[in-house]
């Protein structure tokens, strides 16, 4: 889902954008701006260090998966609260 990106990111910006940026699916400029605000943002670079240890330690939880049906759900739910 690579979308076009300002050269200067805000926070709010890097938060809506941490998923592409941990998939791998922002442009080669989109992900060098998004690398810029981390190298100047604390704040937004510990929050991409949480995320890349929550999707180590979910990643390590054994069970069922959820259906495709509920997963789809909740990224509707997701994306309607992103704004």
């Amino acid at each position: 889902m690579t979308r076009r990106v300002p050269e200067e990111l805000t926070c709010a910006e890097m938060v809506r954008l941490v998923t592409d940026f941990l998939e791998d699916a922002l442009s080669l400029e989109d992900r060098t701006h998004f690398e810029q605000h981390l190298v100047f943002c604390k704040g937004c670079a510990a929050y991409v260090r949480q995320m890349r240890k929550t999707i180590e330690a979910s990643s390590a939880l054994k069970g069922e998966g959820l259906s495709a049906e509920a997963q789809a759900e909740l990224l509707r739910l997701f994306k309607g609260t992103c704004k």
